[in-house]
């Protein structure tokens, strides 16, 4: 499939919506109509597009986002790693990533264009290797039906992880609030493409998730997802046990 292709799917896939689940903000009006909202989480294992970030092990995690009622908005987000591939020498363990974008809305429809620069502080490059960090541009929208929410996302990156080239990540799902149970069921369908597959590490593949979330007390929200990838072992980076299916549980708190 061309690349021209990639992005029209891509199109059609951000016009169907994706929101984040409900989070608390606090508003800072001596600082101009700032809204700011910070999300620590802990999480039984850090999963990125279906693939595990730690191997199978907990992260903590923390969130930032700060929004001007113009819809400008930048953050970030903090996790620890720990990938099969980072050896003593390169010795990747921690992700830190930065967000810068623009919220608005039209026809009934919210929209987030923005940017993520995905970065490891502290590794070193091997010889020979190549540089890890890497950025996307985002297209994310979402429309409400009532308790349903239609989802959708496409992250286009002109240099992919270990300089794998131009890659392309959409997925699609939707949020249904399960009447006066506080229960949030999800479900997602994603598929990333990668130019240089050989140098990733993995083939193309698809990814399937479904999840229940709900409030469990003073704010704090507990979530178990079922995520699947298309990836078996042999594919999955030189045979690394971090694709496949996984079940995971969190725990996070918006502020």
């Amino acid at each position: 499939m061309t690349l021209a292709a990639r992005l029209g799917i891509a199109a059609l896939l951000g016009c169907t919506a994706l929101v984040p689940a409900a989070r608390a903000q606090t508003t800072v009006d001596a600082l101009g109509g700032f809204t700011v909202t910070a999300t620590p989480a802990a999480v039984s294992d850090y999963l990125f597009r279906g693939i595990s970030q730690t191997r199978g092990r907990p992260a903590a995690q923390l969130t930032l986002d700060i929004e001007h009622s113009s819809g400008i908005y930048i953050g970030g987000f903090v996790s620890n790693v720990a990938w099969p591939t980072s050896t003593p020498e390169v010795n990747i363990r921690q992700e830190v990533d930065f967000l810068a974008g623009y919220r608005f809305t039209l026809a009934d429809t919210k929209f987030d264009a923005g940017f993520v620069y995905y970065t490891y502080p502290g590794y070193r490059i091997a010889p020979g290797g190549f540089e890890w960090s890497w950025y996307a541009f985002a297209l994310r929208a979402s429309r409400e039906f009532g308790p349903f929410k239609l989802l959708g996302s496409a992250f286009y990156s002109p240099n992919f992880n270990y300089r794998s080239g131009d890659a392309l990540y959409v997925e699609g799902g939707f949020d249904l609030a399960a009447g006066d149970s506080g229960v949030t069921l999800s479900a997602r369908a994603g598929y990333q493409w990668v130019e240089r597959n050989p140098r990733w590490g993995a083939p193309d593949y698809a990814v399937f998730s479904v999840s229940a979330s709900r409030e469990i007390a003073f704010g704090v929200i507990g979530a178990v997802t079922f995520s699947h990838t298309t990836l078996d072992r042999a594919d999955c980076f030189g045979g690394a046990k971090i694709c496949g299916t996984r079940v995971v549980a969190s725990l996070s708190r918006p502020f």
